[in-house]
């Protein structure tokens, strides 16, 4: 029997998803961690959470889908991107890993923007400029703070390369996953050797890179021996989590648009050929079909909401945890009682800075506005429509590149709730969809692990099989006057607060 697992490696949550070879959901598995906070703008992971997040997904996958000793097992990941490991040369991390939300290495990458250029980083690396989260910049920090850890490093490894290696022994990555190091090409689709030089690395130090959706080999005897499965499991080339929603939710053609709230608020445009912004704020990726790109950019999103939910929705949890509705539904229900706008209550959800189109890595989260009328349920509301604000920002610098959305294809976490994603379709006053596979980064990673080992004859005659649209919802007129209010307040907020955000 032939089956297809999807590995999606989430900012504070994996989920694991095993489907058969046309797509059915057999069985799925989340595993939530908390991430490590050591200092302001430091976040960070300990490798073995993530590896031990797997095995305890997997064996949960296993209680509920028997899976035969002798099934044929298709893997690929679903990453979370510039979440970066040092391995010694004996393959062990030296260190917890830095990730992607992290932005400690601000003067690392003012050192970068001194010797190369804003300018140059986009033209080769398809990212508009250097910042403190992207990998190189991490590099860059320790090799300056923690010069024992760097010169002990023989692998610099995102999360989806450190997997690989875990479950292979072998070294390898992709191209959407390592467009955002800022030490790739985006064009030669090579390693920037001039970046490397600087950095002080070689190539040798960094994943053999392979395109998405090719086989790197067959699961270690040992460890399939530790994960209680037999070893006809072929690891594949996945994509980064945003790409391989994209392809989840069937957005693999020029001219379709999808956004994702999950820890992350990402949108994701696939193109046939490399376009860059004229006003350089769009970054551009690769993309894992066919050698496309994409017009990509995230920024803080669900990870907003959940913070809210850990720190001030006791009850909520509480409640769940007894037995009751998921916790987020019952936030949801909340929020469908407060009126489009919130009554004036405005966010800026920038909890650990914002990027693309308004990069700034020290904003901060801020809400403005609140008086005696205001509730639980009202700074609820303002946190999702503080994220439709920002995909409606994207859209706008979309249609600055001629790029014009029609509709918005919703995935992700956020796209469970009803009425976030009725916020979203009457900010943008864009008619939105949802797709019937709630699973959909996982669903792409398992899309590419099948064409890999040939299940698939390519990435689009599985999307066009498998994918179907949920529900079409379109926008409300009614709420349009609120929603332009309200955006304007977001904007000016964004604008007006640059000098306070540098103060801090």
């Amino acid at each position: 029997m032939k089956l297809l697992l999807g590995l999606d490696i989430g900012t504070t949550a994996m989920k694991i998803a095993l489907f058969d070879r046309t797509g059915a959901l057999l069985a799925v598995s989340t595993q939530e961690y908390d991430l490590l906070t050591p200092a302001p703008n430091y976040v960070e992971e300990k490798p073995e959470v993530y590896w031990d997040a797997f095995c305890t997904g997997l064996k949960d996958i296993k209680s509920r889908y028997t899976i035969a000793k002798d099934a044929q097992i298709s893997l690929a990941m679903s990453a979370q991107g510039e979440t970066i490991f040092f391995l010694d040369k004996d393959g062990r991390p030296l260190r917890n890993a830095i990730v992607w939300m992290d932005n400690r290495a601000v003067r690392e990458a003012e050192m970068l923007k001194e010797a190369f250029g804003n300018a140059k980083c986009y033209q080769k690396t398809g990212q508009v400029s250097f910042e403190a989260c992207w990998p190189a910049s991490k590099i860059l920090w320790v090799r300056e703070h923690e010069p024992e850890v760097f010169q002990n490093t023989d692998k610099f490894l995102l999360i989806e390369d450190y997997f690989i290696y875990r479950l292979t022994g072998k070294y390898a990555t992709e191209p959407s996953l390592v467009c955002s190091s800022t030490y790739w090409d985006i064009i030669e689709r090579s390693y920037w050797q001039e970046m490397l030089d600087f950095l002080g690395i070689k190539e040798s130090q960094l994943a053999p890179v392979r395109e998405s959706g090719e086989i790197v080999g067959k699961i270690l005897p040992e460890v399939a021996a530790e994960l209680c499965l037999g070893t006809d499991l072929t690891v594949c080339t996945g994509a980064l989590d945003q790409a391989a929603g994209a392809i989840g939710a069937g957005n693999i053609r020029e001219g379709m648009f999808s956004e994702t709230v999950g820890a992350a608020l990402a949108v994701c445009v696939p193109v046939n050929k490399p376009v860059f912004d004229p006003a350089c704020k769009m970054p551009l990726f690769c993309f894992p079909v066919n050698g496309m790109y994409m017009i990509h950019t995230f920024t803080n999103g669900g990870m907003t909401l959940r913070w809210f939910r850990d720190k001030f929705c006791e009850v909520e949890m509480l409640a769940e945890k007894r037995g009751g509705q998921d916790a987020y539904d019952m936030i949801s229900k909340q929020v469908e009682k407060i009126p489009a706008g919130s009554d004036g209550l405005v966010m800026l959800p920038h909890l650990a800075g914002s990027l693309a189109p308004d990069v700034n890595s020290k904003a901060k989260g801020v809400w403005f506005g609140f008086t005696l009328q205001h509730t639980m349920p009202h700074f609820m509301r303002s946190i999702m429509e503080s994220l439709g604000y920002i995909l409606r920002r994207n859209i706008e610098a979309l249609n600055d590149m001629g790029i014009r959305v029609k509709e918005i294809r919703s995935l992700g976490g956020g796209s469970k709730s009803r009425v976030w994603c009725q916020i979203k379709a009457d900010i943008n006053q864009v008619t939105l969809e949802t797709v019937k596979s709630v699973e959909a980064a996982s669903l792409g990673a398992a899309i590419l692990a099948g064409t890999a080992t040939g299940i698939f004859e390519s990435v689009e005659s599985a999307v066009d099989s498998m994918v179907e649209v949920k529900e079409r919802i379109t926008p409300s007129a009614h709420n349009r006057e609120a929603y332009e209010k309200g955006y304007a307040m977001y904007r000016k907020l964004f604008s007006d607060l640059t000098e306070c955000f540098e103060k801090m």
